[in-house]
């Protein structure tokens, strides 16, 4: 990950291979954004004219460059459109995210670049640091000499009157933990299921979370059969590569309120005997996304010392069809002792969420969160950019969709309607594991809603959609995994702590 430093120079001066600064859209054209005019300064006062010239117009993400002019010591100009402001607030916080992330991202193949957007408050400061860190990111594990492409941004210095604050400095600090955890999430994502087993993605977890502090416990397939986990178990017992619950806890002393994070981790989903169309496994590696999201965000609470107790459980397993695999009609006993009749072996996240929902609750925590790329049917309903948020408590739901747009990670309200409940209900058994197709991420969170203990305040995330890109990247979005929620999760936890 690239590094990032305040400064109080003027952005003209500093010494960089590129320098970005913010240009806006107005019905009398482009327009310099305050973080610009010294550059504009050292230009001769033409900067205006001559990226209209260039076809320039202002509008969101948009990247043009143009070689340095004047007495500007960076090598290359790069001005990074903002769009239109919000009156007299100026650029949301997620549209300079998303131009400083577009614009390191634009800029990869250089090693330092200065970064002159509107940082005249903290928030604002906060949210170009961050943009700025996660658009420079790349994957290039398997990259070998000749197909790699440019390396990502290697430091970021921002430009900023607030370098000596403290609340500006504590925003950038906040800003690279939260960069750090998410690129973690995405390395997870986009490694390749030969080399991301179960075992593999627990033991990335663990040492993840020693680094932070946490204390961390794995059960292994002896430890999951002696605890009676039968989802866990039968969703991995058609694999080779055998099935992991994952445990990270953070405490701090200080904690009023303590809050589970559920994250499903699907290493590989095949469909199992009920096997997928080829083309629909091609990113099935993206199905323990929702594990990676909860293991990214507690390490980082930990990190940034969020006084709330929060544990993180990833049940994952690689879903595989074979002579051992779980059957269309078999029979599983769950870990909290109901049974479930699998109807389809593709509907197989649900099975580990049950299981890790079950024992989070046995811990008595106020708050119990889930992530999970879990159905299609939320990609149909919302898009491959909007996560849907259900939950059994209407202000718990609320929150947190509030608290995925102040974020930039879209999380839309969705409702679980009680009579999809009829249609889970199964002749052997105490549920069935799908029900009717229409409504079908609702159906899944009604049976979620199964496992969770009564009195204990719940909300689900289906983020099946924006956990992976399969299209090109955008502002701070990479192509393939997005590490969606952890900043959900994380803002969560401080509003928690903050009382609100």
């Amino acid at each position: 990950m690239a590094t990032i430093s305040l400064s109080s120079t003027s952005a003209a001066d500093l010494r960089a291979d590129a320098v970005v600064i913010g240009v806006g859209s107005s019905p009398k054209g482009l327009v310099l954004t305050a973080g610009a005019k010294a550059i504009d300064a050292a230009s001769v006062g033409r900067l205006a004219t001559v990226l209209a010239s260039m076809g320039a117009t202002g509008k969101a993400e948009e990247v043009t460059k143009l070689p340095k002019s004047g007495t500007v010591k960076a090598g290359l100009i790069v001005a990074v459109g903002l769009g239109e402001p919000q009156g007299r607030a100026g650029y949301s916080a997620e549209a300079l995210r998303r131009a400083a992330g577009a614009a390191t991202r634009a800029l990869a193949g250089s090693r330092s670049v200065a970064v002159a957007l509107p940082a005249d408050t903290v928030d604002e400061v906060g949210a170009v640091a961050e943009g700025a860190l996660l658009g420079a990111y790349s994957y290039l594990r398997y990259r070998t000499n000749g197909s790699a492409p440019p390396a990502p941004v290697e430091s970021v210095t921002l430009s900023s009157a607030l370098a000596g604050d403290r609340g500006a400095r504590a925003a950038v600090t906040r800003a690279e933990v939260l960069a750090d955890a998410v690129c973690f999430a995405r390395d997870l994502i986009n490694t390749p299921p030969s080399d991301l087993h179960p075992a593999d993605l627990a033991a990335a977890a663990e040492s993840y979370g020693k680094k932070a502090g946490l204390t961390a416990e794995i059960l292994d397939e002896r430890a999951l059969k002696k605890g009676g986990y039968g989802g866990i178990l039968a969703v991995g017992q058609g694999s080779e590569n055998k099935p992991r619950l994952v445990k990270l806890a953070w405490t701090h002393p200080k904690a009023k309120t303590s809050i589970a994070l559920v994250g499903k981790g699907i290493t590989f989903d095949s469909g199992g005997l009920s096997l997928k169309p080829a083309d629909a496994m091609i990113t099935m590696k993206c199905d323990m996304s929702g594990a990676a999201a909860v293991v990214a965000a507690v390490c980082a609470i930990a990190k940034l010392k969020i006084p709330v107790n929060v544990t993180a459980w990833a049940p994952t397993a690689e879903n595989m069809p074979s002579g051992t695999a779980q059957r269309p009609s078999d029979v599983l006993k769950m870990y909290s002792g109901k049974t479930v009749e699998v109807l389809n072996t593709d509907a197989e996240g649900r099975l580990i969420l049950a299981d890790a929902l079950a024992r989070a609750c046995e811990d008595s925590p106020d708050v119990v969160i889930d992530a999970a790329t879990l159905t299609g049917a939320a990609m149909v309903a919302l898009g491959n950019r909007t996560s849907a948020v259900m939950g059994n408590d209407d202000d718990l739901r609320t929150r947190i969709h509030e608290v995925g747009e102040r974020t930039g990670e879209r999380m839309w309200p969705m409702p679980m309607p009680e009579e999809l409940r009829g249609s889970l209900k199964s002749s052997v058994a105490d549920i069935a594991n799908i029900g009717e197709r229409w409504g079908g991420a609702l159906s899944a969170g009604i049976f979620l809603r199964e496992f969770v203990a009564d009195g204990v305040k719940w909300a689900h995330l289906d983020i099946a959609g924006p956990a992976f890109n399969e299209g090109e990247a955008y502002g701070y979005t990479p192509k393939g995994g997005t590490g969606v929620a952890v900043r959900t999760l994380v803002s969560f936890a401080e509003d928690v702590a903050a009382g609100v």
